[in-house]
């Protein structure tokens, strides 16, 4: 796996031997054509970060800056070398993914937000991808004009979303690509 685009572009990423399934690269490289100019200077969230190269990819094609979150501990190394192989700077913060939500402040908001978090479920049975659909931390994360960008697996059933709206829908392979955008008055939502 390697930085496609950007200052970095062509540098190889460690990825971690166990525990993730990392972005294949003609995933990564449809996401960022859709993403185009929108990454330029973005502030960018990057949850259940594996071993960055989301994130990475962003910081490496002019995102302002990444905030990285992942709750291994092998994987956290992986991404801070990641950072160090590719001269890049981001915050990297060891957490899981829905605890960083319930505690996150209004004070930080994001113009992306990545996740790509595991297919399997929950530890409590849960799936990842109606988890984070149903939180209400999320949406209040993104800013107005925002995109959230979440991987999930083709036959996976969508939850019905109050506080997302579908701007794309993607399938490569074994792997669905959505574009949500935040609904900012969830009461008065059509879906």
């Amino acid at each position: 796996m390697r930085v496609i685009a950007g200052s970095a572009g062509g540098i190889r990423l460690a990825v971690p031997k166990r525990g993730v399934r990392p972005t294949m690269d003609r995933v990564k490289a449809a996401i960022f054509s859709s993403l185009g100019d929108a990454v330029i200077g973005a502030r960018v969230l990057d949850l259940f970060a594996g071993s960055g190269a989301l994130g990475i990819e962003a910081l490496s094609r002019g995102a302002s800056s990444v905030v990285f979150v992942e709750e291994d501990p092998q994987s956290v190394d992986i991404i801070e070398g990641n950072l160090g192989k590719t001269k890049l700077a981001g915050r990297v913060r060891q957490q899981d993914a829905f605890d960083f939500l319930r505690h996150s402040s209004m004070a930080e908001t994001f113009q992306i937000i990545f996740a790509d978090p595991p297919y399997e479920k929950t530890k409590h049975g849960e799936r990842y991808t109606e988890k984070l659909l149903t939180n209400e931390a999320l949406p209040r994360l993104l800013e107005s004009s925002g995109v959230f960008v979440l991987e999930k697996r083709p036959n996976e059933t969508l939850p019905k979303m109050k506080f997302w709206r579908m701007i794309r829908q993607r399938t490569y392979g074994a792997t669905d690509v959505l574009f949500l955008s935040a609904i900012r008055h969830p009461q008065s939502a059509s879906q």
